[in-house]
């Protein structure tokens, strides 16, 4: 079992547009309505797989109740903490070449009773979880070290720990030692304060992860691939994706392939590319079935192309 803790989880919408024209009216061609919020969305790639996973999040207001009736719909266990505020909404709009604009809410203010209940809940659900899964931004009222808590929490009880989340967050979890953290290439660059312009950059930003702490590294490269840094070496892995339809949750998806193989090594990092790959050509933030992904174009090496350049250099 797979648990999932999301701080900030979100009711999201997409529009599939022709093209998105500033000042105009645009009739969409596609809609979807899904839950969201990082963690929400490894646990809807975990049951898409046929693993059975458990959603500890902070809900509140109509949103809220949409959410949780739109996981218990895709057989997703729920264990909500019900907050005075109201969940956010967020809008992504997609265009016909992959080009997708999202407008993110901030969230509720949790209050210190809340925080308190949030981080009791996931200890009384955790004691059958193979992995947790802790995803997203933290909202208003959750100081930068409220992750780095959980995850010593959660290692003191014997739990491994995935971390995804980015900025103060991160660095200030990475002294606890979480057994993986999943930045994309962005995220590892603001980690380390430097731009990246290839795959040698990334993979010396992931190296300099685990020096901070992190047992293993997972590095989103988009387009480019993914990297896993751990204490058996670097692998590099690929895929052909023959159109890109919306990177919503896509590295959310690689990190529930990830996991569900197991967590390490390189046949876990053919899950997560295979994954993700399978993410980017579905509508939305649609989670790919098992129909759905194609390992045979999937490419595992530990041949580093460090000299490629990325292309979009991550700032």
């Amino acid at each position: 079992m797979i648990l999932t803790i999301t701080p900030n989880p979100s009711l999201d919408r997409t529009y599939e547009v022709p093209a998105l024209d500033r000042g105009e009216v645009i009739r969409a061609t596609g809609e979807r309505m899904d839950p969201g919020g990082k963690g929400v969305n490894v646990s809807r790639a975990v049951a898409a797989a046929g693993v059975r996973t458990l959603a500890v999040l902070p809900l509140g207001g109509a949103p809220g109740a949409l959410v949780a009736t739109l996981l218990d719909e895709q057989g997703i266990e729920v264990a909500p903490v019900p907050v005075s505020g109201q969940t956010r909404s967020n809008i992504s709009v997609a265009e016909p070449d992959g080009t997708l604009t999202k407008i993110n809410a901030p969230g509720p203010e949790l209050t210190p009773a809340e925080r308190a209940t949030l981080l009791d809940a996931v200890g009384t659900h955790s004691a059958h979880a193979d992995w947790i899964a802790c995803c997203g931004s933290l909202p208003r009222g959750l100081a930068p070290s409220w992750y780095a808590d959980l995850v010593a929490r959660c290692h003191a009880a014997g739990a491994r720990i995935a971390l995804d989340t980015s900025g103060p967050a991160l660095l200030a979890a990475l002294a606890e030692r979480p057994d993986v953290v999943k930045p994309n290439a962005e995220e590892l660059a603001g980690a380390v304060g430097r731009p990246l312009a290839t795959v040698g950059d990334a993979v010396k930003a992931a190296e300099e992860l685990r020096e901070l702490g992190a047992r293993a590294v997972l590095a989103s490269l988009g387009a480019d691939g993914q990297l896993l840094v751990d204490d058996s070496g670097t692998y590099f892995g690929s895929a052909q994706v023959d159109a890109v339809r919306s990177n919503v949750g896509a590295g959310d998806s690689s990190l529930a392939g990830f996991l569900i193989a197991g967590g390490t090594g390189p046949a876990a990092l053919a899950s997560a590319v295979a994954h993700g790959a399978a993410a980017v050509q579905l509508p939305g933030s649609a989670m790919p079935t098992p129909s759905d992904l194609t390992p045979e174009t999937v490419t595992v090496t530990r041949e580093i192309p460090l000299d490629r350049p990325l292309t979009e250099p991550a700032a």
